[in-house]
């Protein structure tokens, strides 16, 4: 495998800092199976709110209700929307980031049309989020790893990032546009690199995978870290009115490969 460090290109690059003082912060997170907490067995399979609770440990509290397989229809139908903004308090943050699984029409308890009931959905959460005096955040569907036989990378989420943008820009709500920005990070990677993103494991080196495992939508730990920073240098670059943001040190712009 060749690579392994997020390339200094510009929209990437994030300048390393001293440390800052602790912040008292809490951030909520919602989503599917690529920002949840994974657990020990599953390792090196990682969600990246987990990464990011491991990033801005001491500096925010993360708290993160993402959960596998949920669309923003299900996520609401199952009680754990309740749940969530149950837990909000003046002054969080929420991070929101849906639409793997939201365009799966084969599911009809998941599915959830982009600019129909997926873009209502999260109207919701915005609105119910600020009515809690909490602070949204929008976040788009980070990239599945497909690439065409000229390996240029595919775009697999139809339509529900063009939605989640629209309606940052109709509700005035602070957008990291992860879409893109992985969408670049994959692309300088290439297709072989960019493996390392993503659970492509070989039989018998994990516990967790004695057969190893071949998964383009899930993250590994170092891509669940990559992203994490991705999502800190996106939401710096929207100059967002967050305290946390600005106290807390920018990470550095490249990012070790793990064993």
């Amino acid at each position: 495998m060749s690579g392994g460090r997020i390339p200094q290109i510009p929209a990437l690059m994030v300048a390393a800092s001293g440390c800052a003082a602790p912040v008292q912060a809490d951030i909520h997170m919602i989503g599917d199976s690529t920002m949840d907490d994974r657990s020990a067995a599953e390792a090196p399979g990682a969600g990246w709110g987990q990464a990011l609770r491991a990033l801005l440990a001491g500096q925010v509290a993360v708290h993160n209700h993402a959960s596998s397989g949920r669309s923003t229809k299900s996520f609401i139908d199952e009680g754990r929307w309740d749940r969530a903004r149950e837990a909000l308090q003046p002054g969080d943050a929420l991070v929101i980031q849906f639409g793997h699984n939201d365009q799966k029409t084969d599911s009809p308890e998941r599915y959830a049309e982009a600019w129909g009931a997926y873009s209502d959905n999260l109207r919701r959460f915005v609105r119910e989020a600020r009515e809690a005096g909490a602070t949204p955040i929008l976040a788009t569907s980070i990239c599945r790893r497909r690439f065409a036989d000229d390996g240029q990378l595919r775009r697999t989420l139809g339509d529900y990032p063009a939605a989640t943008r629209a309606l940052a820009a109709e509700l005035k709500v602070v957008l990291v546009d992860l879409n893109e920005l992985t969408a670049e990070a994959l692309s300088a990677f290439g297709p072989e690199a960019s493996r390392d993103w993503y659970l492509h494991l070989p039989p018998g080196r994990h516990p967790g995978y004695p057969e190893g495992k071949t998964d383009n939508s899930h993250l590994s730990a170092f891509g669940a870290e990559a992203v994490a920073r991705l999502f800190m240098a996106g939401l710096r670059s929207q100059q967002a009115d967050l305290a946390w943001v600005e106290a807390t040190p920018p990470m550095p712009g490249q990012t070790e490969r793990t064993p």
